[in-house]
């Protein structure tokens, strides 16, 4: 069997791979797909199909990778959602982690804390002894239940005790709008979007998400500077349908891996806001096993769930 596998990965790839993006072009999540599915199609001289199959919240195009033959021509963009679906779907056709292998993390992206200049809290201490102060009366936008945003507050308010009204919208840009407008106060956006309005001082940051704080914003605090602990952030990486050839899972993480030492690799990624997380196969298993253990817990306290 063992030599099978190794003849097999030894021509590897004889023919297009594909990349399952579960969601529609032009996000995060697929930028990062394309940005290293070209890295890979000129190492590996084949070209890397980026198949964008969005729908059901990333379940549509994971069940779809899933679903198919584990010999190495198929990947999935590996994203927060993957990690929080696991506990806020009630029926789901697969178990991530279970049905899955890891091949190789691409980055972590923060979140940034930030309020409506109306807001007076110029710190995330001030911030939690306003909410506390003003009880029912702050609200919290996002780009929609379950999603990276939302469980960012939502994990905020379980560690600090701090209770704020949720308004989810549907995606991050008409929330981020109604916050420029002062019709809710705070939000837990993705960094790069939110970048030119803390900039132009129409939007005020308090924190970022990640357990470091950002290159791009690197006088702002982290939240997790006033509430030890916190963290929450995007991350991206790929995973294959569980019994994938190892010998094909170890190529393309050393690849990957020499990706995130590339300079025009590390540009384009700094431009996201992206923190690498280069690393082992199981190194990229661990980041998701541990952040499908975070999320559920958040799930669970905050009594969410989706049919």
């Amino acid at each position: 069997m063992f030599s099978t596998i190794q003849s097999y990965a030894a021509d590897y790839p004889n023919r297009n791979p594909r990349i399952i993006v579960p969601y529609p072009p032009g996000g995060a999540t697929d930028i990062v797909a394309r940005l290293f599915g070209d890295w890979l199609s000129k190492r590996l001289g084949q070209q890397f199909i980026i198949e964008n199959r969005p729908g059901g919240g990333n379940n549509i195009g994971t069940e779809a990778a899933l679903k198919s033959p584990p010999d190495g021509y198929t990947f999935v963009l590996t994203n927060p959602a993957n990690t929080v679906n696991a506990s806020l779907y009630k029926k789901l056709n697969f178990n991530f982690i279970r049905d899955t292998d890891p091949v190789v993390g691409f980055i972590r992206v923060p979140n940034v804390m930030e309020v409506h200049p109306s807001v007076p809290a110029k710190t995330v201490a001030e911030f939690i002894a306003y909410v506390k102060a003003n009880p029912g009366k702050v609200n919290m936008a996002s780009s929609g239940n379950g999603t990276s945003i939302h469980l960012s507050g939502m994990l905020f308010m379980s560690m600090t005790g701090a209770q704020m009204t949720h308004v989810p919208y549907r995606g991050s840009a008409p929330a981020l709008t109604d916050l420029l407008a002062g019709q809710v106060h705070v939000m837990f956006d993705n960094l790069p979007p939110s970048m030119q309005h803390i900039k132009a001082g129409t939007l005020r940051p308090l924190g970022v998400t990640t357990a470091t704080r950002s290159a791009e914003l690197p006088d702002l605090p982290t939240v997790a500077e006033t509430v030890p602990g916190y963290e929450a952030s995007a991350f991206f990486g790929l995973s294959v349908p569980k019994g994938t050839p190892r010998d094909i899972i170890e190529l393309i993480n050393k690849e990957v891996n020499l990706a995130l030492k590339d300079p025009d690799i590390q540009a384009k990624l700094k431009t996201l806001g992206g923190i690498p997380i280069p690393g082992a196969p199981e190194d990229f298993g661990k980041i998701v096993a541990s952040e499908t253990s975070k999320w559920e817990k958040v799930v669970r306290d905050a009594n969410l769930s989706v049919e």
